[in-house]
């Protein structure tokens, strides 16, 4: 062995692997870049509120409305950013969660109880401690803000404060994260929506089994899924329920799954193609044949996570933590 080869201290890894890229490594290093980001983001925001309150006020509470015919949606800036921008990271955290599900430590679905049953618990313990201290008083119909938790948040301070934690940590709190978001969900619908329009509630559901219907017959069309996502999204605003559980179901029904050897051999033989003759129709082939070896789930992810984690969430922070100092 030379001098200058590397050496590596004594484990079952060799020294490839420690090169190596993986995905979820990405993913960590895409999130611990975010987590800086957010804090700024949310220091912004104390700042400017806290300097000209009526400029930030303003800001977000501009009206942005669209409308086809009839139909139309309007809210403010800062609502659009919850409700509509928002979707994407949940749409991320969906992906992440499934990937964890099919090829991570999830695969063992024994390992799923332990963070569900956490979840539900750090649901109901928060829920059991406010009743406890608002008990006969009007403040006490709001417990169900007890319940939910910022997941943007959350993860943010987890990669910033714990860059060290197991790949399995992170897969329990997005296990957590996943039942937090529905139980939440469930809850806002059953006690805390006065108005439920059954008419698009119903419709939201029916495009939902349209979308499972196109999975099952295999249509992978990335347009396909992002209209009936859009539909989904609309009918569940109008309904009154919070439209942010269409962008986490779109990402659980994403699959992962491992590059199959039939696929890179047809992808390889596709790029020497090219290589031999470099012409627009064997370049878009080679392409294809790239694309097709690599699991939605991973392909989304490269696409949506670097946006979601460099703009959307802490455009997120600058909008909800403005508060005034007093």
């Amino acid at each position: 062995m030379s001098d200058n080869t590397p050496t590596y201290p004594l484990s079952d890894r060799s020294p490839w692997q420690h090169r190596l890229r993986t995905p979820y490594r990405e993913f960590l290093r895409t999130e611990t870049g975010s987590a800086v980001v957010l804090l700024l983001g949310a220091l912004a925001s104390l700042i400017w509120v806290n300097v000209d309150q009526h400029s930030y006020n303003s800001v977000w509470r501009t009206q942005i409305s669209f409308h086809i015919g009839n139909a139309g949606i309007a809210q403010d800036f800062r609502g659009w950013i919850n409700t509509g921008l928002m979707t994407f990271f949940f749409f991320v955290i969906g992906l992440e969660a499934r990937r964890e599900f099919d090829v991570g430590d999830l695969r063992d679905r024994r390992r799923l109880v332990l963070p569900v049953l956490a979840g539900l618990g750090g649901m109901l313990v928060p829920v059991l401690i406010f009743l406890g201290l608002t008990s006969g008083h009007q403040s006490a119909r709001g417990w169900g803000a007890a319940i939910s938790t910022d997941t943007a948040f959350a993860l943010g301070m987890l990669t910033l404060v714990g860059p060290r934690f197991s790949d399995r940590l992170r897969a329990f709190l997005l296990t957590v994260v996943v039942v937090d978001d529905l139980v939440a969900l469930g809850v806002i619908v059953l006690a805390y929506t006065n108005r439920v329009n059954f008419v698009a509630l119903s419709l939201s559901v029916i495009l939902l089994i349209l979308v499972l219907a196109v999975r099952v017959f295999g249509i992978h069309r990335g347009w396909i899924y992002a209209i009936l996502g859009m539909a989904m999204w609309f009918a569940l605003f109008k309904s009154g329920v919070d439209p942010l559980v269409v962008g986490l179901l779109m990402g659980l029904l994403a699959v992962a799954y491992p590059a199959d050897r039939t696929d890179l051999e047809r992808a390889t033989e596709r790029f020497r193609l090219f290589r031999e003759q470099p012409t627009a129709e064997l370049a878009r082939q080679a392409y294809v044949g790239l694309q097709s070896a690599v699991s939605p789930n991973d392909r989304l992810q490269q696409l949506y996570h670097p946006w979601t984690s460099y703009l959307i969430v802490p455009l997120f922070a600058l909008a909800n933590t403005g508060i005034p100092l007093t």
